[in-house]
Parts: C-alpha cells; sequence; structure tokens
C-alpha cells in the first residue's frame, strides 16, 4: 500500500485539456452513435456487453473513427485492435463523496468522446479497430489524496473497470487478433497495470505489437520480459514519454534521472540525440481537418520529452511548457506512422515464425 501511494503522489498530476470540436462525418457502422444519448446503469457498475459502456467500439461510429481531411484518402484493413484507456476528464471541483466518476454520467461521457477518444484515440485508427471503454475513473484531485486507503480504493476501482472491459474484449472480441495497448495520464496508470497482469511473462505476449503508455512515468525496468522499444521496428515492447518545453522546471522532472523510460517520438529511439523539426511527420491540434508540419524538434533526456515551443498559427500566445495534453496531438502523424510500421513488422515476424 506504501508504495502504491507513494506511485500516485509522484506522478504527473495534471488533467488533461482538449479544445472541443465536433467534427460529426458518416461511416457505415452498426448501430448509429448519438453522442448525446443518455444510459442509465442499473446498479453504477459498468456492463460491456452493451456499446453505451463503450466510448469506441467498431460496431458503432463513434468520434475514435474521425480521421483528418488530409488523411482521408486511405482506406486500409482493419488488421489489428488497438485498446485504449483514456486520461482523466473527471476534473474540476471534487465532489463530496464521489472520488470516481459515475459511468453513465452523459455530460463527462461527451466530454470524454469529443475530447480524448476523438483527439487522441483517432491517431491509432488507420489500421486497427479501436475498443475504448468507459470506466469509473478517479477525479484528477484523488493524485494528490494523502490518504492511503482512500487513493487505493478510487485508483482500484477505475483499474477494475478497465481489467473488466479487457477481460470481455478477450473473450468476445478479440479472436486471436494482435493488439496495441494505447493510453494517455490516468489510462497509463490503468495501462501499466494492465500489461503487467495481462502480458508480462504471459502467452497474450505473443500477441503485443506494442504498448504506447503515454504521459506518465513508467520505469525501464518496470516488466520483466516486456522492454522498452529501442527503435522502431522492434515489437512486443512499450514507448513512453511525457512532454515539456525547455526549461521548464518540477518537481517531477529530471534531466539526470535515467530510471524512467522515454521514447523520442520522431526518431523512435531511446537515445538523447535532438531531432530536428524537419524529421517531425505533423500535428494535428485544436482544427482536427489541418495537419502542422514539422512543429517542433524533440529530444529524449532524463525522465523527459524535450521540445523546443512548437511553430502552429497563434502559438506565441501559448506559454505553458508543459505540454502534456499535447502528449499524442504534438506527434499525431508520427504516432499514426509508428503504428502502421509496427503492424508491418508484427505480420512479417510472425509469418517467418509460422
Amino acid at each position: 500500500m506504501n508504495n502504491f501511494n507513494k506511485m500516485f503522489r509522484n506522478i504527473f498530476k495534471a488533467g488533461s485539456g482538449f479544445a472541443f470540436l465536433v467534427i460529426v462525418s458518416c461511416s457505415p457502422k452498426i448501430v448509429s452513435y448519438n453522442g448525446a444519448s443518455v444510459f442509465k446503469s442499473m446498479d453504477g457498475s459498468p456492463d460491456y456487453s452493451k456499446l453505451d459502456y463503450w466510448a469506441a467500439h467498431p460496431d458503432k461510429w463513434d468520434p475514435s473513427d474521425t480521421v483528418p481531411l488530409p488523411l482521408r484518402n486511405v482506406n486500409k484493413q482493419k488488421e489489428v485492435d488497438v485498446f485504449f484507456i483514456h486520461p482523466t476528464t473527471y476534473t474540476g471541483i471534487l465532489p463530496e463523496g464521489k472520488p470516481n466518476a459515475a459511468i453513465d454520467d452523459s455530460t463527462l461521457n461527451y466530454k470524454t468522446d469529443y475530447s480524448s477518444i476523438q483527439y487522441q484515440a483517432s491517431a491509432f485508427n488507420e489500421r486497427a479497430r479501436i475498443f475504448a471503454p468507459r470506466y469509473r475513473q478517479a477525479h484528477i484531485q484523488m493524485y494528490q489524496e494523502k490518504d492511503s486507503m482512500k487513493l487505493f480504493s478510487a485508483f482500484n476501482l477505475a483499474y477494475n473497470d478497465v481489467k473488466k472491459a479487457f477481460q470481455y474484449y478477450l473473450e468476445h472480441e478479440n479472436n486471436g487478433r494482435p493488439i496495441i495497448i494505447a493510453s494517455h495520464s490516468q489510462g497509463t496508470t490503468h495501462s501499466t497495470r494492465l500489461v503487467k497482469e495481462f502480458f508480462d511473462g504471459k502467452p497474450l505476449a505473443n500477441q503485443l505489437v506494442c504498448a504506447y503508455m503515454i504521459g506518465m512515468r513508467v520505469k525501464k525496468n518496470e516488466y520483466n520480459q516486456i522492454p522498452v522499444c529501442n527503435d522502431s521496428t522492434q515489437t512486443g515492447c512499450f514507448v513512453s514519454w511525457r512532454t515539456f518545453e525547455r526549461g521548464y522546471e518540477g518537481d517531477w522532472v529530471s534531466r539526470t534521472d535515467t530510471t524512467i523510460a522515454v521514447v523520442n517520438p520522431i526518431s523512435w529511439k531511446t537515445s538523447n540525440e535532438l531531432i530536428d523539426r524537419s524529421e517531425q511527420k505533423g500535428a494535428v491540434l485544436y482544427n482536427l481537418n489541418k495537419v502542422y508540419y514539422h512543429t517542433q524538434d524533440a529530444q529524449a533526456e532524463g525522465n523527459a520529452l524535450w521540445v523546443s515551443h512548437p511553430k502552429f498559427p497563434g502559438s506565441f500566445l501559448y506559454r505553458n511548457k508543459n505540454f502534456h495534453a499535447g502528449d499524442i496531438n504534438l506527434f499525431y502523424l508520427d504516432v499514426r506512422a509508428d503504428v502502421s510500421r509496427r503492424i508491418d513488422y508484427y505480420k512479417s515476424k510472425n509469418s517467418q515464425v509460422q
């Protein structure tokens, strides 16, 4: 319990912020999606046999299906599955006695769908089906909770929902397909446990293409048999980074701490070379129909990813040097290309085995 408590007090405390630009497009899905729909849980817990309890699911249109306009000329087969765990959207003032979000909070679910699911999960959709469960996420302020029992209870409830969703997915949807785990912020708090419980030293590791565990500190030696990805051709490994502008100072960043996994999402290497902005493929920010190319350089050093101030229209107005909310979006096209590349290497490696 003490280690669990220490872990949560040391990891990044800020929530994810997103611009809410709603883009609704047509897609031939089995069930049409209505972001304003309301459903009620009979007992307050999720039932993952029902689509309502999935923020993203291949049997309905949802915001994870959004494709930025410049990228819509590509229509590829969905060859793998992405299990995406969204970050904290339960923010603001902590309601008394409610450390965890209600699973059927329609306002919060809408916020989640049109922030993280649309802006982050969509980065993974080119060659993959997206599964993203709703879960009773812990409130952002619970990261600062001093009571160890309350802290553990809040995050354990959230994780058990995620675990339940993943178990349902494995039993009813996977059918032996390759798996990508993707997460951000609180999602990575839970994916770190999920990968350990289901993949590390387990048969399911053979189906793991890669785990993208972004926005939280993940130790290099977190797992016994799942390494940090050292380059863009490796599979069965994990990548992680937290993005800050050079000059940022804070208790949770260090240029000398070498215990934390940091993969540069431009080069996809763990070395500390400065990778020029000319090699960055592109960012997708507040306007999902606009790609901004070569917005910033990147360098993995210490326990964080350090970047120059991003260049895009209006960026001079953004003075915050903590780019937590942009961990994925500043490298949207880089992530998209890396997912596709690793799928190819996974397929090639497994065809040789067979």
